[in-house]
């Protein structure tokens, strides 16, 4: 079942708007899914959907609620690609981070699921490192997140594991921005990195000409099996 819901804000004056796609009884843990630049588009409500049917609570929180409540992108369409990029250009990351904080505080006190875990898309992988340095989710994925290098000096707070898939031929992350991530996390004893070896960003989107189905479902059963192994 899926629903749309409003999560109380971390200051409580404000209501975050999410896409909520409930298991069939209890769920097992629970998965926060978030949005690359186009919105929680049919693309990241699948995805939601297709963690319930495996028994977790998946929310879908509005990155850009404050924006434009509601934003839905498609990213073969020029001009809606080029909107994205405002979006994310407009995008405080910082208060977005208070956002997702404020998310797994509603997923255990209000839903009353202890687990917590983050997968996060584009500008999501990005927020997949930032949950896993500045909140305590248990456990976080990132798909060819964007400006990590850039974020390297918080790797000392990373206390929960987190996994990064990372396309070698993405063209939002390039060949020195990779370096630097494998360079700084490759020790890290909470992190796991994977490369994908000549593919592009967007290798794992569920609709539209970027998907390859067969890294797409690679990637997908390592993050599985990763929710499997640290969520309970």
């Amino acid at each position: 079942m899926s629903t749309n819901v409003e999560i109380p804000s971390l200051s409580g004056n404000a209501m975050i708007p999410a896409y909520v796609s409930r298991p069939q009884g209890t769920p097992k843990a629970a998965i926060i899914v978030y949005q690359e630049i186009f919105g929680v588009n049919p693309g990241i409500r699948k995805k939601a959907e297709d963690w319930a049917s495996l028994g977790y609570l998946a929310v879908a929180p509005d990155a850009f609620w404050r924006q434009e409540p509601g934003v839905e992108l498609d990213p073969d369409v020029e001009a809606e690609l080029h909107k994205a990029f405002g979006y994310m250009q407009g995008h405080d990351f910082d208060q977005g981070i208070r956002d997702v904080e404020a998310a797994i505080h509603w997923i255990r006190r209000e839903e009353g699921v202890e687990k917590v875990g983050f997968v996060g898309f584009c500008m999501g992988g990005k927020v997949a490192y930032q949950a896993a340095t500045r909140t305590d989710v248990d456990a976080s994925v990132g798909y060819y997140g964007v400006m990590i290098d850039q974020m390297l000096n918080e790797k000392h707070a990373i206390a929960n594991p987190l996994m990064l898939h990372i396309p070698t031929a993405d063209g939002f992350v390039g060949p020195e921005a990779q370096k630097a991530m494998h360079e700084g996390l490759d020790d890290h004893p909470k992190v796991t990195l994977h490369d994908y070896e000549g593919l592009d960003h967007g290798f794992a989107a569920e609709f539209g000409s970027r998907r390859n189905e067969q890294a797409a479902g690679l990637a997908n059963q390592r993050t599985r099996d990763f929710f499997a192994a640290n969520l309970g």
